[in-house]
Formats: structure tokens, sequence, C-alpha cells
């Protein structure tokens, strides 16, 4: 019986060490966390004063090419080579990691109205190209979906429905185009706000296409008598 309360004993005793371990490794590792958030905030506001600095001196530059170019004081041909050279700093900084340490530029309505002031620019080019990645995805994704969910309803409508779709299954497909076209929008704004090339007409016509989902949403489409002659309009845009 003594032999077995002293196990007990020792077993606590092990319990209770492991416990206290555990507690400092976390302290340990929370400090050593600080830390290195610490160090990398300045690093980056280093950078930041450097990227600065660095974009005021080549406009400073290009002010002094163009009044020398003005006063006749600099030969043409040395002239176009500065300027040259500054369109390639300028180039390297822009499309390099250290345009991550600019001021990012004034995110849309769009993204203020979903996400708030938040900065969505990634600081670097990896992280970038992860968000890319993951908007192509999500666009494959939903393709098969965008050409399966109306196809299902317009056989459905043909072979079960009797020629008029019930209201429930239509306004999930539209209550689906909304969560769509608005994943859509918001990857893509983000995406140009991390320098991608996307055209501006390319998000408005999936604003536009947000709307009418959204509208299509509030219509009436279901009742007798005329139910085919009123489902027309969701008829094409099913199609």
């Amino acid at each position: 019986m003594d032999s077995t309360n002293s196990t007990v004993g020792e077993s606590v005793d092990k319990v209770e060490d492991e416990v206290a371990r555990v507690v400092e490794q976390a302290k340990d590792l929370q400090d050593s966390a600080s830390s290195l958030i610490s160090r990398s905030s300045n690093d980056e506001q280093s950078l930041r004063q450097r990227a600065l600095s660095l974009e005021s001196s080549i406009r400073r530059c290009r002010s002094l090419l163009d009044s020398a170019l003005s006063h006749k004081l600099l030969d043409p041909k040395l002239a176009d080579k500065l300027e040259e050279d500054l369109h390639r700093a300028r180039c390297i900084m822009l499309d390099g990691d250290a345009a991550a340490f600019l001021p990012a530029k004034a995110q849309g309505r769009f993204l203020r109205m979903f996400l708030g002031p938040i900065n969505v620019r990634a600081s670097r080019k990896d992280i970038q190209l992860k968000v890319k990645e993951e908007y192509n995805g999500y666009r494959d994704r939903t393709a098969l979906l965008f050409l399966l969910f109306p196809s299902v309803l317009l056989i459905l409508r043909s072979w079960v429905w009797n020629g008029c779709l019930p209201a429930f299954p239509v306004q999930l497909y539209q209550a689906w185009l909304l969560f769509l076209y608005t994943g859509l929008a918001l990857r893509e704004n983000i995406l140009r706000a991390n320098g991608s090339d996307i055209r501006p007409w390319w998000i408005y016509h999936h604003y536009c296409a947000m709307i009418m989902a959204l509208v299509s949403l509030t219509w009436e489409i279901k009742g007798q008598p005329n139910c085919v002659q009123k489902q027309v309009t969701i008829f094409y845009i099913v199609c």
C-alpha cells in the first residue's frame, strides 16, 4: 500500500514538473515571438523610410534633369541615358519586393465597404502569387457549377416541373450567383491592390452581374395562371 502511494506521489510530482516546464516554454516562446515581431517592425519601418527617401530622390533627379535640359545645360544623348537609368531604378523599386514598403494606394470603395480601412497589400512577392493562385483556383472551382446549376434547372423545368420553375431553386441559384460575383469582385480588387493588371471593365461587369442577381432575387416568379409567361425573363437569365 505504501509503495503504491509512493508511486502515485512520484507520478503527481512528474506531472507538476512537466506542467511547470510547459508553462516556462510557453513564456519563452511568447518572449521570442514578441522580440522577433518588434525587430521585424523596426526593420520594416526603416525600409519604408528608405523607400520613401529613394522615391523622393528619383523625383528630385528627374526634376533636375528636366531643368538642365530646358536650359540646354546637358547633352540630349546624356540626358536620355540618365532618364533611362532613372526609369530602370524606378522599375526595380516598383516591380520588386521594395514596392511593398511604398505607401499603399487608396483602395476602392468596394473593398472599403466590405473590409473596412485595412491594408490588403501583401508585403512579399510569394504571398502576392498565392493570392493570384487562390483567385484562379476559385474561378476554376466555380466554373463547373456555373454551367451545371442552370443546366439542372432547365432539365428539371422541362421534365419535372412542366415548364414552370419553383421559386426556391431559382432564388437559390440567384443567391449563389450573388455570392460568386461578390467573391470574384473582392478577389479582383485585392489583386489590383497588389499590382495585378486586371482591367477595370472586367471588375465593373461583375458589379453589374451582382446587381442583376440581387434584383432578380426580389422578382415574383411563381404563380398561376400564365406561369410560363411570367418566367420568360428568368428563363433567359438561366440560359
